[in-house]
């Protein structure tokens, strides 16, 4: 008798559907986020899906603190190790810019902020990388007040950049044009 194996499954952490959860919430915003879509896409059943969720709710929540977490762990926990205060800011702008699917995904969320789970999250971190702009601005040299609008108004210039450049594809840079733009910021803002 001839008996077909069948391929064995591949088992998908909860982290693999919050990757998932965030590509798709990049490339197409929150709305599109949908339990069967993304078990299609990943190649398994939505039994995998409610192994590690609940609901579709449970799943964003999780990938938005995974979002969340990634801006902490991965850029401002390793600017703040600079010995140098006045290194931290050229350091933060220039590897924040070579970014992208976090872009993606800031440019996504701020697309649903009339989101219950989305405004929280945006909120928490608008407000802490604000929170570490004026600290920074302030190790480096600035007087507090004059600090923190140059904190504000770094972000300010960030999140518009991102809805220029991802809401309505502007402007149009090459690599060397953005590089330079990116050195521009630097020497713009940075005292």
């Amino acid at each position: 008798m001839n008996v077909r194996q069948k391929p064995e499954r591949t088992r998908l952490s909860a982290e693999d559907w919050e990757d998932a959860a965030l590509n798709l919430i990049a490339e197409q915003g929150v709305g599109a986020l949908a339990v069967e879509a993304l078990a299609r896409q990943l190649g398994v059943t939505k039994g995998s899906f409610y192994w590690h969720f609940r609901t579709r709710e449970a799943l964003l929540q999780a990938a938005l603190e995974r979002w969340e977490q990634y801006g902490e762990r991965e850029i401002i926990n390793q600017i703040e190790a600079l010995p140098d205060p006045r290194e931290r800011l050229p350091e933060l702008f220039r590897r924040v810019a070579h970014e992208v699917q976090p872009h993606r995904v800031y440019a996504a969320l701020l697309k649903a902020l009339d989101h219950p789970l989305v405004v929280p999250v945006m909120a928490r971190v608008s407000k802490r990388r604000t929170e570490f702009l004026h600290v920074a601005y302030t190790e480096a040299g600035m007087e507090p007040t004059e600090a923190l609008n140059r904190a504000r108004l770094t972000y300010a210039a960030y999140v518009g950049f991102l809805q220029l450049n991802f809401t309505l594809g502007l402007p149009r840079l090459t690599h060397e044009e953005f590089d330079a733009y990116v050195e521009h910021m630097i020497a713009t803002l940075i005292p």
